[in-house]
């Protein structure tokens, strides 16, 4: 029998998906992602691993991936387009597709600008739309970009991400239609704090039949302070955290702010569970993975799918 992604199996059984994050360790410690497999086995049904995000650097995704893939996971390669050329996407696609590694999230990556090493030279040979293509031109026609024939092709369920709160907001779903088109089956999105915004794109992405063509999977993250909430704020880009959540999580002692911010995903997910188009979610539960089984239970995403 041939192996396939579970997580395409279970969004094409019309289950409501539920995918976590994994950072791999600053080092060569295997046992880190050892142990936050047992915290997420069970839990969801696929696993992304981050790839040197906020360009800091880790253990690679493909190594912590494999890993994953060890011990009975299935894990979502995330890459990005800012560390490698089209040789070396192209090569670790099939490195991936030959560990067995069925799901891919085809990244830009954050500039290298806001990580440890500011003087890295970006490469962004290819943009991650066409990036998503040349996925889906291997997979789907056994080719190399160019035309080469490869000896057997890579069977991956292709990912890719969008910023629904992003400016210019017209342009959100522009973007996401072009993703659609180059080949993306699975759209996981920007942390979702301003549901009103959220929904309006989802209506745009719903007009334009994407909806249909692609599953998309609403990102959220726990919040663990009030800090954390106006960082998110005010220093990530791309981000939309809405004041009365700031307040929100302002409003309870500290010592329970993070029980909030944990209400807050929950409801989160209850709402966007409700949504037309909303084929799952993608819980990015930064260092904090041991809540992500509170949350998928609060959730009542349990149990989930064999």
């Amino acid at each position: 029998m041939k192996a396939t992604s579970h997580l395409k199996q279970v969004l094409g059984k019309g289950h409501f998906a539920v995918t976590a994050e994994c950072g791999p360790p600053k080092g060569a410690d295997q046992e880190a992602i050892l142990r936050k497999a047992e915290l997420l086995r069970g839990k969801v049904d696929a696993v992304n691993v981050t790839d040197n995000q906020t360009a800091i650097v880790r253990m690679s995704s493909l190594a912590a991936c494999a890993l994953l893939k060890t011990a009975g996971l299935d894990p979502v390669l995330q890459v990005v387009v800012r560390d490698r050329n089209r040789i070396a996407l192209q090569s670790d696609i099939l490195g991936a597709a030959g560990l067995g590694i069925r799901n891919v999230l085809c990244l830009s990556g954050d500039h290298q600008s806001f990580g440890n090493q500011p003087q890295a030279a970006g490469v962004f040979d290819l943009d991650s739309i066409q990036f998503v293509q040349a996925v889906r031109t291997m997979r789907d026609k056994g080719v190399i970009l160019g035309g080469e024939a490869l000896t057997k092709a890579p069977d991956l369920f292709i990912g890719a991400a969008a910023n629904p709160f992003g400016d210019p907001f017209a342009f959100r779903v522009v973007r996401l239609g072009k993703k659609v088109a180059a080949g993306a089956e699975f759209i996981q999105t920007q942390c979702v704090y301003n549901l009103e915004r959220f929904e309006k794109w989802l209506s745009m992405a719903r007009d334009k039949g994407l909806t249909e063509k692609t599953c998309i999977l609403g990102g959220v993250t726990p919040l663990k302070s009030a800090g954390m909430a106006k960082y998110m704020k005010k220093r990530v880009a791309g981000m939309d955290v809405p004041d009365e959540v700031v307040k929100r999580m302002e409003g309870v002692p500290s010592k329970k702010q993070g029980e909030e911010g944990l209400k807050i995903c929950v409801e989160t997910i209850k709402r966007l569970k409700e949504l037309p188009g909303v084929r799952g979610v993608h819980i990015m539960a930064i260092e904090w993975e041991e809540k992500v089984a509170e949350i998928v239970e609060a959730a009542g995403l349990l149990p989930r799918p064999a």
